[in-house]
């Protein structure tokens, strides 16, 4: 694993997580840094997912894999902040 590699997970899981958070509705109560692991998260599962599925990889974008990967952010987010927000009452 190179430094190239660990910078390049979390640049795709902060945005990964952060389309996570725009696509959830209302206000999560989670910082950028578990958006960036729940996004990094998301991102291997979703990836992990398209393979065993069968989704091709291009040299482009693979949408199918890039729409799992936002899904599993969107409920992953909704997951975390469900229980940050139960952890304060």
């Amino acid at each position: 694993m190179t430094i190239e590699s660990i910078l390049g997970a979390i640049v795709i899981g902060a945005v990964i997580g952060a389309l996570g958070r725009l696509f959830l509705p209302g206000r999560q109560p989670i910082g950028w840094i578990l958006t960036i692991v729940v996004g990094i998260v998301a991102a291997l599962i979703g990836t992990a997912i398209a393979q065993v599925m069968g989704v091709a990889t291009t040299d482009g974008i693979d949408w199918i894999e890039l729409v799992m990967q936002v899904v599993l952010a969107v409920v992953g987010v909704g997951i975390v902040a469900g229980l940050r927000r139960g952890s304060r009452v």
